[in-house]
């Protein structure tokens, strides 16, 4: 029966630890050399050789030499081990930047099409994989280790969790063109109490952020319809269903009338997010320093 089957598998530790005392040729000084005990470190070269089927070594006081299966064994060994290596550079090699794969959650798509857009550009070799997830959602997702990093307007709270400010953004009340307060440069948002809103879903990590907005200033929204995609806001808005708390996503081609809203001070605070303990391949470090440089380019011209 071959070595490689039952129960006679050889480990790469056993494989490794041979190759130190045949080196040192000496049990002792091997052990010390990996911090083992000795009795321990003998009985693992023992093992070894009763699946070898043959001696390998020796031995003669303390001195242990290779005899001449030995030495036949460490020349393939050490080939064995040096192709493990090369194994493990190339796997690590095809996870950096130009064969590497990205996997990001986040809560809203509008804000990272530009800069996705450009990174690719740069490195059109890198695979994206993007999941829209709601906040508990992205926190499992991190916390687990199921995507490299999360983008999202709300902070994560937990343990090796960490995060850095990318984008903070005012949040305007959006009014369809014709409302009464269309001519308004700025509003507070108790003057919306009876207005019909747009909103998001319940748990959509931008309605729990306006929910306490609309809790500041002592209002209860009517809320008439809720969606999941800011896009979809827009569109609503624009058709006269309501008005709706936005970030500044109208542009000076909007057919929205985009009002400052005065008390309570409302505005979002994106942050790229990240598990500290978890690998981030180098593909995942340059697209979060790519991120924070164009979001950071973006401030200061703006």
């Amino acid at each position: 029966m071959s070595v490689w089957e039952g129960e006679s598998i050889m480990e790469l530790l056993q494989l490794r630890y041979f190759v130190t005392v045949a080196r040192l040729e000496h049990m002792t000084k091997a052990a010390q050399e990996l911090v083992i005990a000795q009795p321990a470190l003998s009985k693992t070269i023992s093992r070894l050789e009763e699946d070898v089927g043959i001696p390998l070594f020796d031995r003669r006081g303390g001195r242990f030499r290779l005899n001449t299966f030995g030495k036949a064994f460490l020349d393939k060994v050490e080939k064995a081990l040096s192709l493990l290596e090369e194994g493990r550079k190339e796997v690590s090699e095809l996870a950096g930047l130009d064969q590497g794969s990205i996997h990001l959650a986040t809560s809203t798509l509008d804000r990272l099409t530009d800069p996705l857009g450009e990174f690719l550009a740069l490195h059109p070799e890198v695979n994206f994989r993007i999941t829209q997830a709601s906040m508990e959602e992205m926190t499992h997702l991190v916390e687990a280790g199921e995507v490299d990093m999360c983008f999202t307007p709300m902070p994560i709270d937990r343990p090796d969790i960490s995060g850095v400010s990318v984008l903070k953004e005012a949040i305007y009340l959006a009014v369809p063109q014709g409302h009464r307060f269309a001519g308004r440069k700025s509003i507070r948002l108790n003057e919306l109490a009876g207005d019909p809103f747009i909103g998001y879903k319940e748990g959509f990590p931008f309605q729990k952020m306006n929910d306490l907005l609309f809790q500041e200033a002592g209002i209860t929204p009517n809320f008439v319809c809720r969606v999941d995609e800011p896009a979809s806001i827009a569109s609503l808005v624009r058709a006269g269903l309501g008005v709706a708390l936005v970030g500044n996503c109208g542009g000076p081609n909007s057919p929205l009338s985009l009002l400052h809203i005065e008390f309570p001070v409302c505005q979002r605070n994106f942050q790229i997010v990240w598990h500290e303990k978890r690998y981030l391949s180098l593909a995942a470090r340059k697209f979060r320093d790519f991120l924070i440089g164009y979001f950071a380019e973006a401030a200061e011209a703006g």
